[in-house]
C-alpha cells in the first residue's frame, strides 16, 4: 500500500461504486427504490464510516499491519455487499 490517501480513495471508490450499482439496478428493474436496495446502501454507508474511523485512528502501534487489516476488511465488506447486490 502506497499511502493513507490512496487507501481512503480506495474505500471511497469501492463503496461509492457499489452504491451506484444499486441505483442502476433499481432503475433497470422498475425505477423504484426497493427495501433491499436501501438496506445495501445503508450498509455501505455504515461500512464507509467505520473504515474511515479506523483509517483516522491515531493510537496505532504497528501502522503497516493496521492498514493492511483495514484493506482486508474493505475487501470482505465489498464482497459481501456485491453478493447481496447480485441477489436482487
Amino acid at each position: 500500500m502506497a499511502n493513507v490517501r490512496n487507501l481512503k480513495k480506495d474505500i471511497n471508490f469501492v463503496l461509492g461504486d457499489i452504491i451506484e450499482a444499486v441505483y442502476i439496478n433499481e432503475l433497470a428493474t422498475g425505477g423504484k427504490p426497493t427495501e433491499q436496495g436501501e438496506a445495501i446502501v445503508t450498509e455501505a454507508i455504515a461500512a464507509f464510516d467505520d473504515l474511515m474511523k479506523d483509517v483516522n485512528a491515531k493510537n496505532v502501534e504497528n501502522k503497516k499491519a493496521h492498514f493492511k487489516q483495514i484493506n482486508q476488511k474493505l475487501e470482505e465488506t465489498a464482497t459481501q455487499l456485491i453478493e447481496k447486490l447480485n441477489a436482487l
